[in-house]
Protein backbone atom coordinates (compact mmCIF):
# COMPACT_ATOMS: atom_id res chain seq x y z
CA UNK A 1 0.00 0.00 0.00
CA UNK A 2 1.57 2.98 -1.12
CA UNK A 3 1.22 6.22 1.01
CA UNK A 4 0.04 9.35 0.92
CA UNK A 5 -2.47 8.56 -1.55
CA UNK A 6 -5.63 10.35 -1.46
CA UNK A 7 -9.03 8.66 -1.53
CA UNK A 8 -12.46 10.20 -2.48
CA UNK A 9 -15.33 9.03 -0.89
CA UNK A 10 -17.58 10.88 -3.62
CA UNK A 11 -21.39 11.55 -4.00
CA UNK A 12 -21.20 14.03 -0.88
CA UNK A 13 -20.21 10.88 1.20
CA UNK A 14 -18.28 12.46 3.69
CA UNK A 15 -20.94 14.66 4.73
CA UNK A 16 -22.92 11.75 5.20
CA UNK A 17 -20.77 10.72 7.89
CA UNK A 18 -20.44 14.08 9.32
CA UNK A 19 -24.41 14.53 9.89
CA UNK A 20 -24.48 11.36 11.49
CA UNK A 21 -21.82 12.03 14.09
CA UNK A 22 -23.25 15.48 14.85
CA UNK A 23 -26.63 14.06 15.68
CA UNK A 24 -25.07 11.07 17.28
CA UNK A 25 -22.90 13.60 19.91
CA UNK A 26 -26.30 16.00 20.54
CA UNK A 27 -27.50 12.53 21.68
CA UNK A 28 -25.12 11.74 24.06
CA UNK A 29 -22.10 14.28 24.77
CA UNK A 30 -19.87 11.52 25.83
CA UNK A 31 -20.25 10.56 22.19
CA UNK A 32 -16.30 11.61 20.47
CA UNK A 33 -15.87 12.26 16.82
CA UNK A 34 -12.91 14.53 15.49
CA UNK A 35 -11.94 15.68 11.93
CA UNK A 36 -8.03 15.64 10.37
CA UNK A 37 -7.94 19.53 9.02
CA UNK A 38 -6.71 18.96 5.02
CA UNK A 39 -4.21 21.36 5.12
CA UNK A 40 -3.19 20.99 1.59
CA UNK A 41 -6.22 20.35 -0.39
CA UNK A 42 -5.42 17.16 -1.68
CA UNK A 43 -8.57 15.01 -0.68
CA UNK A 44 -10.92 17.20 -1.17
CA UNK A 45 -12.39 16.01 2.64
CA UNK A 46 -10.57 14.98 5.49
CA UNK A 47 -10.03 11.79 7.83
CA UNK A 48 -12.81 10.93 10.32
CA UNK A 49 -12.35 9.68 13.65
CA UNK A 50 -15.39 8.05 16.34
CA UNK A 51 -15.96 6.54 19.21
CA UNK A 52 -19.18 5.83 21.36
CA UNK A 53 -19.48 6.05 24.95
CA UNK A 54 -20.16 2.27 25.01
CA UNK A 55 -16.54 2.09 22.99
CA UNK A 56 -15.00 4.57 25.51
CA UNK A 57 -15.86 2.11 28.23
CA UNK A 58 -15.35 -0.92 27.07
CA UNK A 59 -11.80 0.44 26.30
CA UNK A 60 -11.47 1.03 30.41
CA UNK A 61 -12.73 -2.43 30.57
CA UNK A 62 -10.69 -3.99 28.37
CA UNK A 63 -8.08 -1.77 26.96
CA UNK A 64 -4.63 -3.89 27.29
CA UNK A 65 -4.75 -5.00 23.90
CA UNK A 66 -5.56 -3.39 20.48
CA UNK A 67 -6.01 -4.18 16.94
CA UNK A 68 -6.25 -1.40 14.48
CA UNK A 69 -7.80 -3.38 11.35
CA UNK A 70 -6.85 -1.36 8.26
CA UNK A 71 -7.56 -4.03 5.90
CA UNK A 72 -10.93 -1.91 4.31
CA UNK A 73 -8.26 0.70 3.04
CA UNK A 74 -7.55 -1.44 0.24
CA UNK A 75 -8.62 -0.60 -2.87
CA UNK A 76 -10.83 -4.12 -3.32
CA UNK A 77 -12.87 -1.91 -0.92
CA UNK A 78 -14.74 1.37 -1.58
CA UNK A 79 -15.12 2.74 1.58
CA UNK A 80 -10.98 3.61 2.96
CA UNK A 81 -12.35 2.47 6.57
CA UNK A 82 -10.27 1.43 9.52
CA UNK A 83 -11.35 -0.06 13.67
CA UNK A 84 -10.09 -0.18 16.79
CA UNK A 85 -10.75 -3.36 18.60
CA UNK A 86 -10.25 -5.49 21.65
CA UNK A 87 -11.57 -8.75 23.02
CA UNK A 88 -13.64 -8.73 25.85
CA UNK A 89 -14.20 -10.85 28.80
CA UNK A 90 -16.06 -13.34 26.51
CA UNK A 91 -12.99 -13.88 24.09
CA UNK A 92 -15.45 -11.63 21.33
CA UNK A 93 -14.39 -8.56 19.53
CA UNK A 94 -15.21 -5.33 21.42
CA UNK A 95 -15.37 -2.11 19.59
CA UNK A 96 -12.47 1.00 20.52
CA UNK A 97 -13.37 3.38 17.74
CA UNK A 98 -13.84 3.45 14.05
CA UNK A 99 -11.94 5.78 11.45
CA UNK A 100 -12.28 7.01 7.51
CA UNK A 101 -8.85 7.66 6.33
CA UNK A 102 -9.07 9.79 3.65
CA UNK A 103 -5.15 10.04 3.02
CA UNK A 104 -2.55 7.01 3.50
CA UNK A 105 0.29 9.22 4.68
CA UNK A 106 2.74 9.14 8.02
CA UNK A 107 1.00 11.98 9.43
CA UNK A 108 -2.56 11.13 8.75
CA UNK A 109 -2.05 7.99 11.05
CA UNK A 110 0.07 9.81 13.72
CA UNK A 111 -3.21 11.81 13.99
CA UNK A 112 -5.33 9.27 14.15
CA UNK A 113 -3.73 7.70 17.46
CA UNK A 114 -3.03 10.59 19.00
CA UNK A 115 -6.84 11.92 18.30
CA UNK A 116 -7.86 7.84 19.09
CA UNK A 117 -5.53 8.60 22.67
CA UNK A 118 -7.12 11.60 23.26
CA UNK A 119 -10.59 9.50 23.25
CA UNK A 120 -9.14 7.00 25.15
CA UNK A 121 -8.73 9.28 28.38
CA UNK A 122 -4.96 8.83 27.46
CA UNK A 123 -4.64 4.88 28.20
CA UNK A 124 -2.28 3.31 26.46
CA UNK A 125 -2.53 -0.61 25.77
CA UNK A 126 0.30 -2.81 26.71
CA UNK A 127 0.37 -4.58 22.78
CA UNK A 128 -1.27 -3.22 19.78
CA UNK A 129 -1.63 -5.68 16.45
CA UNK A 130 -1.55 -3.87 12.94
CA UNK A 131 -0.83 -4.70 9.59
CA UNK A 132 2.83 -4.51 8.34
CA UNK A 133 2.39 -0.73 6.67
CA UNK A 134 5.55 1.72 7.48
CA UNK A 135 3.65 4.37 8.23
CA UNK A 136 1.25 2.75 10.73
CA UNK A 137 4.85 1.34 12.12
CA UNK A 138 5.95 5.16 12.14
CA UNK A 139 2.47 6.37 13.90
CA UNK A 140 2.51 3.23 16.28
CA UNK A 141 6.41 4.29 17.92
CA UNK A 142 5.57 8.02 17.83
CA UNK A 143 2.12 7.73 19.77
CA UNK A 144 2.97 4.46 21.90
CA UNK A 145 6.33 4.07 22.40
CA UNK A 146 5.89 1.91 24.93
CA UNK A 147 3.16 -0.45 23.78
CA UNK A 148 4.09 -3.87 22.12
CA UNK A 149 3.59 -3.89 18.41
CA UNK A 150 2.95 -6.92 16.57
CA UNK A 151 2.23 -7.18 12.90
CA UNK A 152 -1.22 -9.25 11.95
CA UNK A 153 -0.51 -12.82 10.54
CA UNK A 154 -2.73 -12.17 7.78
CA UNK A 155 -0.68 -9.25 6.59
CA UNK A 156 2.28 -10.87 7.02
CA UNK A 157 0.96 -14.04 5.14
CA UNK A 158 -0.79 -11.92 2.31
CA UNK A 159 2.04 -9.75 1.29
CA UNK A 160 4.33 -12.70 1.29
CA UNK A 161 2.14 -14.01 -1.12
CA UNK A 162 2.27 -11.03 -2.98
CA UNK A 163 6.13 -11.03 -2.98
CA UNK A 164 6.97 -14.31 -3.51
CA UNK A 165 4.41 -15.45 -5.74
CA UNK A 166 6.84 -17.28 -7.92
CA UNK A 167 8.23 -19.42 -5.52
CA UNK A 168 4.43 -20.17 -4.24
CA UNK A 169 3.83 -21.41 -8.05
CA UNK A 170 7.23 -23.18 -8.69
CA UNK A 171 7.06 -24.86 -5.07
CA UNK A 172 3.40 -25.91 -3.65
CA UNK A 173 5.36 -26.92 -0.46
CA UNK A 174 6.54 -23.63 0.30
CA UNK A 175 2.97 -21.62 1.97
CA UNK A 176 3.05 -25.06 4.33
CA UNK A 177 6.73 -25.40 5.51
CA UNK A 178 6.51 -21.66 6.16
CA UNK A 179 3.55 -21.12 8.35
CA UNK A 180 4.87 -24.69 10.12
CA UNK A 181 8.04 -22.13 11.09
CA UNK A 182 6.02 -19.41 12.06
CA UNK A 183 3.53 -21.23 14.11
CA UNK A 184 5.17 -24.30 14.98
CA UNK A 185 8.53 -23.63 16.44
CA UNK A 186 8.43 -23.01 20.67
CA UNK A 187 12.12 -21.47 21.12
CA UNK A 188 13.77 -18.97 19.53
CA UNK A 189 16.57 -21.54 18.73
CA UNK A 190 13.91 -23.68 17.13
CA UNK A 191 12.92 -21.07 15.09
CA UNK A 192 16.36 -19.74 13.89
CA UNK A 193 17.05 -23.49 12.77
CA UNK A 194 13.83 -23.89 10.72
CA UNK A 195 14.15 -20.64 9.33
CA UNK A 196 17.56 -20.95 7.97
CA UNK A 197 16.24 -24.73 6.93
CA UNK A 198 13.54 -22.89 4.90
CA UNK A 199 15.57 -20.96 2.67
CA UNK A 200 18.72 -23.06 2.25
CA UNK A 201 15.40 -25.98 0.92
CA UNK A 202 14.17 -23.40 -1.74
CA UNK A 203 17.32 -21.97 -2.68
CA UNK A 204 16.14 -18.61 -1.31
CA UNK A 205 18.99 -16.93 0.89
CA UNK A 206 19.11 -14.21 -0.50
CA UNK A 207 16.28 -12.82 -1.29
CA UNK A 208 15.43 -9.31 -0.06
CA UNK A 209 12.14 -9.84 0.97
CA UNK A 210 12.68 -12.54 3.65
CA UNK A 211 15.42 -10.91 4.93
CA UNK A 212 13.49 -8.08 5.59
CA UNK A 213 11.24 -10.28 7.41
CA UNK A 214 13.57 -12.18 9.03
CA UNK A 215 14.87 -8.43 10.26
CA UNK A 216 11.85 -8.07 11.79
CA UNK A 217 10.71 -10.97 13.16
CA UNK A 218 10.02 -9.67 16.71
CA UNK A 219 7.02 -7.84 15.54
CA UNK A 220 5.31 -10.81 13.95
CA UNK A 221 6.92 -14.39 14.98
CA UNK A 222 5.04 -15.77 18.36
CA UNK A 223 8.22 -17.63 19.92
CA UNK A 224 9.66 -13.30 20.13
CA UNK A 225 5.85 -11.89 21.18
CA UNK A 226 5.07 -14.58 24.04
CA UNK A 227 6.65 -12.69 26.87
CA UNK A 228 3.50 -9.86 26.48
CA UNK A 229 -0.28 -10.40 26.79
CA UNK A 230 -2.03 -10.40 22.97
CA UNK A 231 -5.03 -11.52 24.86
CA UNK A 232 -5.50 -15.07 22.44
CA UNK A 233 -7.22 -17.67 23.36
CA UNK A 234 -6.04 -20.57 20.88
CA UNK A 235 -2.92 -21.72 20.12
CA UNK A 236 -4.02 -21.58 16.60
CA UNK A 237 -5.57 -18.20 16.87
CA UNK A 238 -2.61 -15.90 14.91
CA UNK A 239 -4.74 -13.47 13.46
CA UNK A 240 -5.31 -10.96 16.30
CA UNK A 241 -8.46 -10.54 15.55
CA UNK A 242 -8.32 -8.66 12.31
CA UNK A 243 -11.64 -8.10 10.69
CA UNK A 244 -13.60 -10.00 12.87
CA UNK A 245 -15.67 -7.52 14.36
CA UNK A 246 -17.15 -6.15 10.74
CA UNK A 247 -17.13 -9.61 8.53
CA UNK A 248 -19.63 -9.91 7.15
CA UNK A 249 -21.40 -6.30 7.29
CA UNK A 250 -18.22 -3.84 5.84
CA UNK A 251 -17.13 -5.72 2.31
CA UNK A 252 -15.88 -4.78 -1.17
CA UNK A 253 -19.62 -3.28 -1.94
CA UNK A 254 -20.07 -1.26 0.75
CA UNK A 255 -20.56 2.22 0.15
CA UNK A 256 -20.24 5.10 2.21
CA UNK A 257 -23.90 5.34 1.90
CA UNK A 258 -24.35 2.38 3.07
CA UNK A 259 -21.32 2.48 5.39
CA UNK A 260 -23.27 3.93 9.04
CA UNK A 261 -26.65 1.30 8.23
CA UNK A 262 -23.51 -1.68 8.41
CA UNK A 263 -21.52 -0.28 11.34
CA UNK A 264 -25.00 0.09 13.61
CA UNK A 265 -25.73 -3.65 12.96
CA UNK A 266 -22.30 -4.66 13.35
CA UNK A 267 -22.51 -3.28 16.70
CA UNK A 268 -26.41 -4.91 17.58
CA UNK A 269 -25.26 -7.67 16.49
CA UNK A 270 -22.28 -7.96 19.08
CA UNK A 271 -24.04 -6.34 21.99
CA UNK A 272 -26.96 -8.74 21.45
CA UNK A 273 -23.70 -11.37 21.62
CA UNK A 274 -22.50 -10.39 24.54
CA UNK A 275 -25.64 -10.10 25.87
CA UNK A 276 -26.24 -13.99 25.16
CA UNK A 277 -22.34 -14.95 27.01
CA UNK A 278 -23.99 -12.66 29.92
CA UNK A 279 -26.22 -14.44 30.29
CA UNK A 280 -24.85 -18.47 29.49
CA UNK A 281 -22.30 -17.56 32.11
CA UNK A 282 -24.82 -16.22 34.94
CA UNK A 283 -27.91 -18.68 34.46
CA UNK A 284 -26.28 -22.12 33.43
CA UNK A 285 -23.71 -23.91 34.80
CA UNK A 286 -20.98 -25.75 33.40
CA UNK A 287 -20.30 -29.53 34.15
CA UNK A 288 -17.13 -30.27 36.42
CA UNK A 289 -14.37 -33.02 34.91
CA UNK A 290 -12.74 -33.57 37.85
CA UNK A 291 -12.88 -33.52 42.06
CA UNK A 292 -10.19 -30.00 42.48
CA UNK A 293 -11.15 -27.43 44.06
CA UNK A 294 -9.82 -25.31 41.93
CA UNK A 295 -11.82 -26.15 38.74
CA UNK A 296 -14.51 -25.31 40.76
CA UNK A 297 -13.24 -21.87 41.95
CA UNK A 298 -12.72 -21.29 38.74
CA UNK A 299 -16.35 -22.35 37.43
CA UNK A 300 -17.17 -18.98 39.68
CA UNK A 301 -14.43 -16.50 38.98
CA UNK A 302 -14.22 -16.60 35.03
CA UNK A 303 -17.02 -16.68 32.24
CA UNK A 304 -18.11 -19.30 30.46
CA UNK A 305 -15.86 -19.18 27.66
CA UNK A 306 -12.64 -18.21 29.64
CA UNK A 307 -13.43 -21.46 32.56
CA UNK A 308 -13.85 -24.05 29.26
CA UNK A 309 -10.39 -22.67 28.48
CA UNK A 310 -9.15 -23.08 31.80
CA UNK A 311 -10.77 -26.50 32.26
CA UNK A 312 -9.50 -27.81 29.03
CA UNK A 313 -5.73 -26.93 30.30
CA UNK A 314 -6.44 -28.17 34.38
CA UNK A 315 -7.67 -31.89 32.86
CA UNK A 316 -4.47 -32.07 30.24
CA UNK A 317 -2.23 -32.23 33.91
CA UNK A 318 -3.46 -35.87 34.37
CA UNK A 319 -1.40 -36.41 30.94
CA UNK A 320 1.45 -33.73 32.00
CA UNK A 321 2.99 -35.16 34.75
CA UNK A 322 5.53 -32.77 36.82
CA UNK A 323 9.12 -34.43 37.11
CA UNK A 324 11.54 -32.26 39.98
CA UNK A 325 14.83 -31.30 38.07
CA UNK A 326 16.18 -28.69 40.93
CA UNK A 327 15.31 -27.64 44.13
CA UNK A 328 17.51 -24.61 45.47
CA UNK A 329 15.34 -23.96 48.54
CA UNK A 330 12.77 -21.35 47.54
CA UNK A 331 13.01 -22.11 44.09
CA UNK A 332 11.98 -25.48 42.55
CA UNK A 333 12.47 -26.16 38.84
CA UNK A 334 10.36 -28.89 36.92
CA UNK A 335 10.70 -30.69 33.84
CA UNK A 336 6.74 -30.90 32.76
CA UNK A 337 6.02 -33.11 29.52
CA UNK A 338 2.92 -34.99 28.05
CA UNK A 339 3.53 -38.87 27.68
CA UNK A 340 4.72 -39.68 24.87
CA UNK A 341 6.02 -36.38 23.67
CA UNK A 342 8.84 -35.84 26.46
CA UNK A 343 11.11 -34.19 23.56
CA UNK A 344 8.75 -31.07 23.61
CA UNK A 345 8.87 -30.70 27.74
CA UNK A 346 8.68 -27.14 28.90
CA UNK A 347 10.38 -25.75 32.16
CA UNK A 348 8.20 -24.38 35.11
CA UNK A 349 10.01 -22.43 38.12
CA UNK A 350 7.92 -22.39 41.10
CA UNK A 351 8.59 -19.93 44.31
CA UNK A 352 6.77 -21.39 46.98
CA UNK A 353 6.93 -18.73 49.27
CA UNK A 354 5.31 -16.09 46.96
CA UNK A 355 3.06 -19.19 45.28
CA UNK A 356 4.57 -17.77 41.96
CA UNK A 357 5.50 -19.87 38.70
CA UNK A 358 6.69 -19.00 35.64
CA UNK A 359 6.87 -21.72 32.52
CA UNK A 360 8.85 -22.12 29.10
CA UNK A 361 5.45 -21.68 27.37
CA UNK A 362 4.66 -18.57 28.82
CA UNK A 363 1.30 -18.97 27.88
CA UNK A 364 -0.35 -17.05 30.86
CA UNK A 365 1.88 -14.14 30.11
CA UNK A 366 0.46 -14.04 26.29
CA UNK A 367 -3.17 -14.94 26.81
CA UNK A 368 -3.56 -14.32 30.61
CA UNK A 369 -5.13 -18.00 30.91
CA UNK A 370 -2.68 -20.20 33.13
CA UNK A 371 -0.86 -23.14 31.64
CA UNK A 372 -1.65 -27.26 32.01
CA UNK A 373 2.60 -26.73 32.69
CA UNK A 374 2.07 -24.77 35.79
CA UNK A 375 -1.19 -26.29 36.73
CA UNK A 376 0.63 -29.67 36.72
CA UNK A 377 3.40 -28.49 39.06
CA UNK A 378 0.37 -26.86 41.89
CA UNK A 379 -1.15 -30.28 41.43
CA UNK A 380 2.38 -31.75 42.69
CA UNK A 381 2.38 -29.35 45.08
CA UNK A 382 -0.92 -29.68 46.79
CA UNK A 383 -1.61 -26.05 45.66
CA UNK A 384 -5.45 -26.73 45.77
CA UNK A 385 -6.87 -23.05 44.69
CA UNK A 386 -5.50 -20.22 41.89
CA UNK A 387 -3.30 -17.86 43.50
CA UNK A 388 -4.89 -14.20 43.03
CA UNK A 389 -2.24 -13.14 40.89
CA UNK A 390 -3.47 -16.04 38.08
CA UNK A 391 -6.64 -14.85 37.84
CA UNK A 392 -7.14 -11.55 35.42
CA UNK A 393 -10.04 -9.74 35.90
CA UNK A 394 -10.44 -9.21 32.46
CA UNK A 395 -11.64 -12.57 32.25
CA UNK A 396 -13.94 -12.99 34.80
CA UNK A 397 -17.71 -12.16 35.57
CA UNK A 398 -17.00 -8.99 37.13
CA UNK A 399 -14.55 -7.74 34.41
CA UNK A 400 -16.94 -4.46 34.20
CA UNK A 401 -17.55 -3.80 37.67
CA UNK A 402 -16.09 -0.60 39.05
CA UNK A 403 -15.98 1.08 43.16
CA UNK A 404 -19.25 3.15 43.49
CA UNK A 405 -18.09 6.67 43.63
CA UNK A 406 -18.70 8.24 47.17
CA UNK A 407 -21.87 10.24 46.98
CA UNK A 408 -20.39 12.91 49.12
CA UNK A 409 -17.51 13.63 46.92
CA UNK A 410 -18.12 16.38 44.95
CA UNK A 411 -16.84 16.95 41.25
CA UNK A 412 -14.96 19.33 39.71
CA UNK A 413 -15.36 21.08 36.12
CA UNK A 414 -12.70 19.08 34.49
CA UNK A 415 -13.87 15.40 35.49
CA UNK A 416 -17.27 16.47 34.40
CA UNK A 417 -17.24 14.92 30.51
CA UNK A 418 -15.30 12.03 31.57
CA UNK A 419 -17.93 11.26 34.27
CA UNK A 420 -20.74 11.50 32.23
CA UNK A 421 -19.13 8.75 30.14
CA UNK A 422 -18.93 7.10 33.59
CA UNK A 423 -22.64 7.20 34.43
CA UNK A 424 -23.77 6.75 31.10
CA UNK A 425 -22.21 3.16 30.87
CA UNK A 426 -22.68 2.63 34.25
CA UNK A 427 -27.08 2.95 34.06
CA UNK A 428 -26.69 1.37 30.45
CA UNK A 429 -24.98 -1.83 32.75
CA UNK A 430 -27.85 -1.79 35.33
CA UNK A 431 -31.05 -1.46 33.09
CA UNK A 432 -29.74 -4.07 31.00
CA UNK A 433 -29.60 -6.52 34.22
CA UNK A 434 -33.11 -5.18 34.85
CA UNK A 435 -34.62 -5.99 31.55
CA UNK A 436 -33.06 -9.72 31.41
CA UNK A 437 -34.81 -10.46 35.01
CA UNK A 438 -38.08 -8.73 33.69
CA UNK A 439 -37.86 -10.54 30.80
CA UNK A 440 -38.26 -14.01 32.99
CA UNK A 441 -41.89 -14.14 33.45
CA UNK A 442 -44.96 -12.21 32.75
CA UNK A 443 -45.47 -11.30 37.10
CA UNK A 444 -42.12 -10.11 36.80
CA UNK A 445 -42.20 -7.99 34.01
CA UNK A 446 -45.65 -6.44 34.98
CA UNK A 447 -43.43 -5.18 38.42
CA UNK A 448 -40.55 -4.08 36.61
CA UNK A 449 -42.51 -2.06 34.90
CA UNK A 450 -43.89 -0.27 37.48
CA UNK A 451 -41.01 0.25 38.46
CA UNK A 452 -39.54 1.76 35.68
CA UNK A 453 -42.76 4.09 34.85
CA UNK A 454 -42.12 5.52 38.68
CA UNK A 455 -38.37 5.54 38.44
CA UNK A 456 -38.71 7.71 35.11
CA UNK A 457 -41.13 10.02 36.63
CA UNK A 458 -39.06 10.71 39.62
CA UNK A 459 -35.76 11.32 37.01
CA UNK A 460 -38.45 13.80 34.57
CA UNK A 461 -39.13 15.80 38.46
CA UNK A 462 -35.38 15.89 39.43
CA UNK A 463 -34.65 17.10 36.37
CA UNK A 464 -37.18 20.12 36.20
CA UNK A 465 -36.08 21.08 39.56
CA UNK A 466 -32.70 21.43 38.01
CA UNK A 467 -29.34 20.04 39.50
CA UNK A 468 -25.98 21.40 40.27
CA UNK A 469 -23.69 20.40 37.11
CA UNK A 470 -25.98 20.84 34.09
CA UNK A 471 -29.05 23.10 33.25
CA UNK A 472 -31.33 22.34 30.39
CA UNK A 473 -28.89 19.85 29.30
CA UNK A 474 -25.90 21.73 28.84
CA UNK A 475 -22.79 20.16 30.32
CA UNK A 476 -20.58 22.90 32.11
CA UNK A 477 -16.95 22.98 30.89
CA UNK A 478 -14.40 23.91 33.27
CA UNK A 479 -11.28 25.88 32.31
CA UNK A 480 -11.23 24.91 28.70
CA UNK A 481 -8.50 25.13 26.09
CA UNK A 482 -9.10 25.65 22.32
CA UNK A 483 -7.60 24.05 19.07
CA UNK A 484 -8.22 26.11 15.99
CA UNK A 485 -7.31 23.84 12.86
CA UNK A 486 -7.79 25.28 9.33
CA UNK A 487 -10.17 23.37 7.05
CA UNK A 488 -10.41 24.42 3.73
CA UNK A 489 -11.38 28.28 4.58
CA UNK A 490 -13.21 27.57 7.61
CA UNK A 491 -11.83 26.72 11.32
CA UNK A 492 -13.12 23.75 13.35
CA UNK A 493 -12.26 24.58 16.86
CA UNK A 494 -11.98 21.49 19.08
CA UNK A 495 -12.46 22.11 23.19
CA UNK A 496 -10.62 19.70 25.83
CA UNK A 497 -11.19 19.47 29.30
CA UNK A 498 -7.66 20.43 31.42
CA UNK A 499 -5.75 16.87 32.06
CA UNK A 500 -5.91 14.95 35.00
CA UNK A 501 -3.56 12.21 35.59
CA UNK A 502 -4.87 8.92 37.41
CA UNK A 503 -2.89 6.27 38.52
CA UNK A 504 -3.10 2.76 37.41
CA UNK A 505 -0.51 -0.36 38.26
CA UNK A 506 0.69 -0.62 35.03
CA UNK A 507 -0.04 2.27 33.21
CA UNK A 508 -0.70 6.11 33.35
CA UNK A 509 -4.31 7.68 32.52
CA UNK A 510 -5.55 11.02 31.50
CA UNK A 511 -8.14 12.61 31.70
CA UNK A 512 -9.84 14.97 28.98
CA UNK A 513 -11.30 14.64 25.39
CA UNK A 514 -11.19 16.94 22.32
CA UNK A 515 -14.42 17.30 20.83
CA UNK A 516 -15.44 19.36 17.74
CA UNK A 517 -17.44 22.34 18.87
CA UNK A 518 -20.97 22.43 16.52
Amino acid sequence: MSGGRPRSLGGGGQHHVLDYLKRMQSENPAFFYAIQPDTDHSTGGASMFWADATARMNYSYFGDTLVFDTSYRTHRYRVPFASFTGINHHGQPVLFGCALILNDSESTFIWLFETWLRAMSGQRPLSITTDPDRFIQTAVSRVLPETRHRYSKQGIVRETQEKLAHIYRSHPMFETEFKKCINETETIDEFESSWQSLLQRYYVMDNEWLQSMYNARQHWVKVYLRDTFFGELSVTDGSGGLNSFFDGYVGASTTIQMLIKQYEKALASWHEKELKADYDTTNTTPVLKTPSPMEKQAAGLYTRRIFMKFQEELVETLANPATKTDDSGTITTYRVAKFGEENKAHIVCFNSLEMKATCSCQMFEYSGIICRHILAVFRAKNVLTLPSQYVLKRWTTNAKSRAVLDEGASESPKDSRESLTVRYNNLRQEAIKYVEEGAKSIHIYNVAMDALREAANKVADRKNQGSGGAQGGTLTNGSSQELHVAEDNTSATFKSTDEKQRKNPRIDRRAGEYQPAL
